[in-house]
């Protein structure tokens, strides 16, 4: 079996390829990554020495360099190449659409062309929009996006739908809950926390703290994946989601506990536009088609996730000082001047 990941070297793609290579071993595997400020060759050292991967630098949304990989032919590809950060999107839309849109159809169409048997597209729970404190989105929920990094998300999410529809190319899109884990670029509230905590800082919490996500273990998220990608139905779409409610002051209490820091930490400030208050998923469909559910406690994933950091500082120190903070020096900072301290 040949596959081909894009954005692999990401934090969710690169966790993928660690469990391709453990759960289906001699699969060739190329990742094809553009390596902006989150993909991280760090976080796929480990895979340098085996002969079934290999790397090839470029950007989804270049033709001419999508035409390349895909001349070598797959058996499957799965996209997770993506500008993913909702607050980079609020300062930067047009390259979220230029990656997520333009890029994706790219993708498809080569992929097309190529005859690839399947092509998995990985997308996210946010493009349903804010939920109210009751119900879950099912896979026909309406899709409503309140951040540019949401809708450019759904219009992916559309052309998938599309090119089923109109060619009968065998796509599938997964929309997943908020994942967590090992390898997470340190701007998602976990990590970011986390390494904020670790170091001593004050942590930024918008609003009043009570906006709801699902927390997905990464490592989870990839057996999911794996599974709808060779038992999944060729047009459909699923969710995958953790099961696992959470405020996002439950969630920065637990760090500070995990870490044996204090409270005063956290340091509430206005919120972001357009933040939706809550997300929640319903399962139920990969679960009766295809027998998958999550299996890592969230309280133990969350302790697992810290450990890793803790163990890994240089890993997340060396990003910090790199791309990330020349990004937060342009926006956040600026910002942090000039924000409503709640």
């Amino acid at each position: 079996m040949k596959l081909l990941v894009t954005g692999g070297a990401g934090f969710i793609g690169s966790n993928f390829i660690h469990y391709l290579m453990k759960q289906r071993p001699g699969w060739k595997i190329v990742n094809f990554d553009a390596l902006t400020y989150a993909g991280n060759p760090a976080n796929l050292t480990a895979a340098d020495d085996n002969p079934d991967y290999r790397f090839v630098k470029g950007d989804i949304s270049n033709v001419d360099e999508v035409e390349q990989v895909f001349a070598s032919g797959f058996d499957y590809a799965v996209n997770f190449a993506a500008e993913s950060h909702v607050d980079r999107s609020l300062y930067d839309p047009g390259l979220f659409f230029k990656t997520n849109v333009v890029g994706t159809q790219i993708l498809l169409e080569q992929a097309k062309k190529s005859g690839v048997r399947r092509f998995l597209h990985v997308s996210t729970d946010e493009v349903y929009g804010s939920l109210g404190s009751d119900g879950y989105f099912s896979e026909e929920s309406p899709l409503a996006p309140s951040s540019p990094y949401a809708a450019s998300k759904a219009s992916a999410d559309l052309i998938c739908g599309a090119y089923h529809k109109t060619y009968g190319f065998p796509v599938i899109v997964t929309r997943a809950g908020n994942n967590y884990g090992p390898y997470q670029f340190p701007e998602k509230l976990i990590p970011f926390f986390v390494t904020k905590a670790i170091r001593d800082e004050s942590l930024p919490l918008y609003g009043d703290g009570l906006n709801v996500r699902d927390w997905l273990y990464v490592e989870d998220h990839c057996d999911g994946l794996l599974t709808v990608l060779e038992g999944g139905t060729d047009g459909g779409f699923y969710n995958i989601g953790g099961g696992n409610e959470m405020t996002n002051i439950e969630i920065t209490n637990r760090i500070l506990e995990i870490l044996g820091k204090p409270k005063s930490l956290i340091t509430p400030v206005k919120d972001r536009p357009g933040h939706d208050r809550r997300y929640a998923l319903d399962c139920s469909k990969i679960k009766m088609e295809l027998g998958w559910e999550p299996r890592t406690d969230f309280a133990d994933g969350l302790v697992r996730t810290a450990k890793w950091y803790l163990a890994n500082e240089k890993w997340w120190r060396d990003i910090l000082d790199g791309a990330y903070l020349e990004f937060y020096e342009k926006h956040y900072r600026e910002e942090d001047n000039n924000r409503e301290r709640l």
